[in-house]
């Protein structure tokens, strides 16, 4: 346990401080005379709703499998052309194969997988209606959407984490590259919700269904969206990985630790002592 100061401001100049950085303290590792910032980056609700989706997004494919599957069990007589990569009749491979489902014990589950999808799925849309009410009246998504300057350093970004570029990106909330995929996220959860209902009830909501393209369109959409989703899954984990403990750390408890911007002589009025891990 090392143990660290945490500045307090009390004064007119401290606090004048504070107000030009909002939700930034200030600590000094005692151990090492350095000084680290503490910055309040996600909020309550953003973590409850994050850390509420992803088992959300997990049950959802899960039973997703399991419909699709009763669609593909037939390779001759029932070939479904959403799950595989080709053009007309010509397929170069398909994503599902009877493997796959014997592995993971998948199959003969399409009453199970319908019953899930169809039950979880509320839950599913009213986090993510609540993720945009929540961004849209807080002001968050003023960090979040995408600027005309955020397409090119996203692709700056790309570069920089694949190596291939010495320029760092910048030190925001969200950069370029994050605030067009977090927001593509929430434009893929839409596209998801809408091609679901179509495919839920075509008839009742047959205008729906008929502005995707009908049943079989929707049913495509609805694949490939999923498809997506695993996709953004996969890299948004690695980069976690590769950011590092810090910034899983502020997912959980909201808070991200910084290296300070006080010199090692510098005095911190009204210290008290805090333990930190």
């Amino acid at each position: 346990m090392n143990e660290r100061t945490w500045k307090q401001p009390d004064n007119k100049s401290n606090a004048s401080a504070a107000s030009s950085k909002p939700g930034v303290n200030q600590a000094r590792d005692v151990s090492t005379r350095t000084t680290v910032r503490i910055k309040y980056k996600h909020s309550l609700a953003i973590r409850w709703m994050h850390w509420i989706n992803f088992p959300l997004l997990v049950v959802m494919i899960y039973s997703g499998l399991l419909i699709y599957w009763a669609d593909s069990q037939y390779e001759g007589l029932n070939t479904h052309r959403v799950y595989r990569v080709g053009f007309g009749s010509w397929t170069l491979f398909r994503l599902f194969p009877k493997w796959f489902y014997n592995t993971l014990h998948l199959k003969f589950q399409l009453a199970k997988g319908l019953g899930y999808h169809f039950f979880f799925m509320w839950f599913f849309a009213l986090n993510g209606v609540a993720y945009v009410l929540y961004t849209v009246f807080s002001g968050e998504w003023q960090e979040l959407v995408p600027t005309r300057r955020s397409f090119r350093e996203a692709i700056e970004v790309t570069l920089h984490d694949l190596g291939l570029s010495k320029h760092h990106p910048p030190q925001r909330k969200f950069n370029g590259a994050q605030q067009v995929a977090y927001s593509g996220v929430i434009l893929m959860g839409a596209g998801s919700l809408l091609t679901g209902l179509a495919i839920y009830k075509p008839t009742q909501l047959h205008v729906l269904t008929t502005l995707l393209g009908g049943y079989e369109m929707a049913r495509w959409f609805h694949f490939w969206l999923t498809m997506a989703y695993v996709g953004f899954f996969l890299v948004h984990v690695a980069q976690v990985i590769r950011a590092g403990w810090n910034n899983f750390r502020a997912m959980v408890i909201g808070y991200q630790i910084l290296p300070g911007e006080l010199g090692k002589d510098d005095k911190v009025p009204n210290e008290q002592n805090i333990s930190a891990s």
